[in-house]
């Protein structure tokens, strides 16, 4: 079926139209976030601010929080709750370094923006407007209220600015920023990094540049609902996996593509299975990901071994890095992975579960490990 020039220039008016729409429902939406953060933040500062006056004591504050929640919420409605304020007063305790200086705001301060009452969102309020004004990578806050309320729960200095690099860098929505910190994301990489490593987590967030910063030791694969009491073969936690791949693609950390199940080849007349097949984006590779049920062996590990010699002389392009081997089982002897495998070997193995990992025992796994580092540099 032909079409007409009419019909064509029409086609690119529609997806031109269709577009400005979606970028300006987008800028909206980046607004409100922006001017919800920003107020949350001054309230916080006026909070504290009055506090220093020498109205310090503990239910003295509590008293005016609670009266500041009633009227606030009487005038502009929901978003101003006790609970809502001593978020916002915690909030700008913990990031008042990112702005303490106020002439790193537009005009050197807030402008009361004149626009009708209407056009507020609720909770929001009309002073951080300039704000919005600025590119998103200037932005002091980039994240929703909703993420950095959750954010404020994290103890950890290093921890929480690790989090909120990695929601930014990512997209990450709030639900995925629940289950990374709840599946202990920053413990897992920290395990298997230096303390220049560590520092650079809570700096810079995970960078990827070698094999090595891919891994996690345990993957967490809660969200395949396979209980540990159900007995599964290794095709059914392949399929679940499929069912939940884009579950499983966070989990698996940046830049993965996925590329294939069951990748077959064949070898003098015998056919072989890589279970699952992706692409990295960020190192330039394949990165063939094999699944064990039970107790890793040494045959598995020259299994990978071949599949991976394999893909880098017969798949991978001559300017794309060599193909990195990941076996997912549920035991593993690190004695034997060592002994098996040469030293610069881009196979590993690494366990996985399919339940929420203890956050605090991972948290004094780290401790542990940081202090016999310290002992080993003494």
């Amino acid at each position: 079926m032909s079409h007409s020039p009419q019909d064509v220039v029409y086609t690119q008016l529609y997806a031109s139209i269709r577009q400005l729409i979606l970028d300006a429902r987008q800028a909206v939406s980046r607004a409100v976030d922006t001017c919800q953060v920003m107020a949350s933040f001054e309230i916080g500062r006026h909070i504290v601010e009055y506090e220093q006056q020498g109205a310090q004591r503990a239910e003295y504050g509590k008293r005016v929080l609670k009266e500041l929640a009633h009227q606030l919420t009487g005038e502009f409605g929901r978003g101003f709750s006790r609970s809502n304020l001593e978020y916002m007063r915690k909030f700008f305790l913990l990031y008042r370094d990112r702005l303490s200086d106020k002439s790193q705001m537009p005009s050197g301060k807030f402008q009361p923006a004149p626009p009708h009452k209407s056009q507020i969102p609720s909770g929001v309020l009309p002073e951080a407007a300039p704000f919005v004004q600025q590119p998103a990578a200037q932005l002091p806050f980039r994240l929703g209220w909703s993420q950095y309320v959750f954010l404020t729960g994290i103890k950890s200095d290093e921890e929480r600015a690790f989090y909120e690099i990695e929601a930014v860098s990512n997209g990450w929505t709030l639900p995925e920023l629940k289950r990374q910190f709840n599946t202990g994301l920053y413990e897992r990489l920290a395990l298997s990094r230096d303390q220049d490593g560590i520092r650079q987590l809570a700096q810079q967030g995970q960078i990827v540049t070698a094999p090595k910063d891919l891994l996690k030791d345990p993957y967490v694969l809660e969200f395949l609902g396979l209980e540990e009491r159900d007995r599964y073969s290794e095709n059914d936690l392949e399929t679940a996996i499929i069912d939940k791949l884009e579950h499983f693609l966070l989990e698996l950390g940046k830049g993965f593509l996925f590329e294939a199940r069951q990748k077959r080849f064949t070898l003098d007349g015998d056919h072989f299975f890589v279970d699952l097949v992706f692409y990295n984006r960020l190192l330039r590779c394949y990165v063939l990901v094999d699944l064990k049920l039970g107790k890793l062996a040494h045959q598995d590990l020259g299994q990978m071994q071949m599949y991976v010699n394999y893909f880098d002389r017969y798949v991978k392009q001559d300017d794309e890095a060599p193909t990195v081997g990941i076996l997912l089982c549920k035991m593993k002897s690190d004695a034997l992975v060592e002994i098996t495998l040469p030293r610069d070997s881009n196979i590993t193995a690494a366990r996985y579960q399919t339940y929420l990992p203890d956050k605090e025992t991972l948290k004094q796994e780290l401790l542990h490990w940081a202090e016999e580092q310290g002992e080993q540099n003494d």
